[in-house]
């Protein structure tokens, strides 16, 4: 039996419909206010200072 191959389009629209159906409304608006923090605070959030720290010194040794 053959099968129809999904474009690119249809599987995103898929996967999004069962992201919704299994988080909900609020998981989409979640990460939207993450994607629209500036200046990295989403990574100094998720890492801490010493991320920083640490990848400062590496970018000094050479």
């Amino acid at each position: 039996m053959a099968t129809k191959k999904m474009t690119r389009s249809e599987a995103g629209r898929r996967g999004g419909q069962s992201t919704m159906k299994k988080y909900g409304s609020e998981f989409y608006q979640k990460i939207g206010r993450k994607g629209g923090k500036k200046g990295g605070s989403t990574t100094k959030e998720r890492y801490g200072i010493e991320f920083y720290q640490k990848i400062g010194r590496k970018g000094g040794l050479k």
